[in-house]
């Protein structure tokens, strides 16, 4: 009897990537084969994003296309949790489950196409079945989020935190070293808060015991001796212990901290903390222990309520805080977000666009000024993209995807998932150019 064949869709954050390789990992595990194309394949699942109503389109999209050209979908994910969405546009698909439910999406896999055989574990790597490269891999730590930001539906999406046991976290991390990821990227909706909801427990890891929080996670992953990238930190005051291991090379220098706003006025109104001074003086405090620091971060402009006055507050922060690396989006209403029961008055699509691009003018000039910093310098870069003596990678201070790039000429061929020392010669407003030396 031949192998089932699973064609996979994977939409969303880093967050739903892990969810998808989670499933991926079990249909193999349990002898299905994964398909590259729907057609011919015995069904398709469609791992959704619902966050803003642009990734609920391309989710809808998305299983629109399956539908058309397998016609048996099993639909997850975030937008699983506002099924009658999905069944409105698409009433045959098969089953649809909420996000992390991999037992409810197994079961109607099972349904769908029955497995050939009994599972054999050895049809599955140690480290399972990954989406990204060899070098790198994305590490959760947590699932949900206790934060209640106006604008954001995630908890009703996905619940409230609950962290895995440090030791099971350690685990996973060392298999994917082992397995030969040279980068691991700590993610969570809020990885800064892990182990608050266990109240810090400690797990058993190597003879012994590990706490589940934020600083002993950080030490112990550390000491794997692969780089470390901290992802979705909230800036809570525990953050500040740290960061003298980035300043050890214990973990890398860059913090990824979803700042959002510096109008205090704005940020009550998100629902987030208000003490953006503080957050200046924090700043200050954290580069003056590890000079080399790496700041990314995420804004919305356009916020209901949101000002001229309240604009120009965040580009003067953004001024003092000297960003590296920085992302924008205007603000986009979300069903169900209580944004939209604030009351506040609008701000209108051509301010929010004419904000935007005033935000991106100032976050290219104040990069373009960092960046050129780097020139003369030797840094360490890990090789995402190899074509001879030609490579495209990344610095400690940027992260795959979402940040810039190191573009590489040497003498030998280099490889991917090689970490190189480059001599940087130029530098522009996004990425940096030199030769491996």
């Amino acid at each position: 009897m031949n192998a089932p064949r699973v064609s996979f869709v994977s939409l969303g954050c880093p967050k739903a990537l892990v969810d998808s390789e989670r499933i991926l990992t079990r249909l193999r595990a349990e002898g299905y084969e994964i398909a590259r194309k729907h057609d011919g394949a015995d069904l398709v699942v469609v791992n959704t994003c619902g966050f803003l109503d642009s990734a609920r389109d391309e989710s809808l999209a998305a299983i629109g296309e399956a539908m058309s050209e397998n016609g048996k979908v099993i639909v997850t994910g975030c937008m699983g949790a506002t099924p009658e969405l999905i069944r409105e546009k698409h009433p045959n698909v098969l089953a649809i489950t909420g996000p992390q439910a991999y037992e409810s999406v197994m079961a109607a896999v099972h349904e769908a196409a029955p497995p050939a055989h009994e599972p054999f574990v050895d049809l599955i790597p140690p480290q399972g079945v990954r989406l990204t490269p060899r070098h790198y891999a994305y590490l959760k730590i947590s699932e949900g989020c206790n934060n209640r930001c106006s604008f954001c539906i995630i908890p009703a999406l996905r619940g409230d935190l609950a962290s895995r046991p440090a030791a099971d976290v350690l685990r996973e991390a060392e298999r994917l070293v082992n397995a030969g990821v040279k980068e691991l990227l700590v993610i969570s909706q809020d990885t800064s808060a892990y182990g608050v909801d266990v109240k810090y427990a400690t797990s058993l890891w190597h003879d012994r015991e590990v706490r589940a929080k934020f600083l002993d996670l950080s030490n112990e992953l550390g000491s794997l001796g692969v780089w470390v990238r901290m992802h979705y930190v909230y800036p809570y005051p525990h953050v500040d212990e740290v960061i003298p291991l980035m300043a050890e090379r214990k973990i890398l220098p860059y913090l990824d901290i979803p700042f959002q706003h510096a109008s205090p006025q704005v940020l009550k109104n998100m629902r987030r903390p208000a003490h953006q001074e503080k957050t200046l003086e924090r700043i200050a405090r954290w580069r003056e222990i590890c000079p080399d620091l790496a700041l990314r971060s995420t804004f919305i402009v356009g916020f209901p309520g949101e000002t001229e006055e309240d604009f120009e507050m965040l580009l003067d922060w953004l001024d003092e805080a000297k960003i590296d690396r920085a992302g924008c989006f205007k603000y986009e209403p979300v069903g169900g977000a209580r944004s939209e029961e604030l009351g506040l008055p609008e701000v209108p699509e051509e301010i929010k666009e004419t904000r935007w691009n005033r935000f991106m003018a100032r976050q290219q000039k104040i990069s373009a000024n960092l960046l050129k910093k780097k020139v003369g310098k030797r840094l360490p870069v890990i090789i995402d993209e190899a074509n001879g003596t030609a490579a495209k990678g990344r610095s400690r201070y940027d992260a795959p995807e979402i940040d810039g790039a190191v573009h590489v000429q040497s003498r030998r061929p280099l490889r991917v998932g090689d970490i190189v020392t480059v001599k940087i010669d130029e530098a522009d407003a996004y990425d940096l150019y030199g030769q491996a030396a």
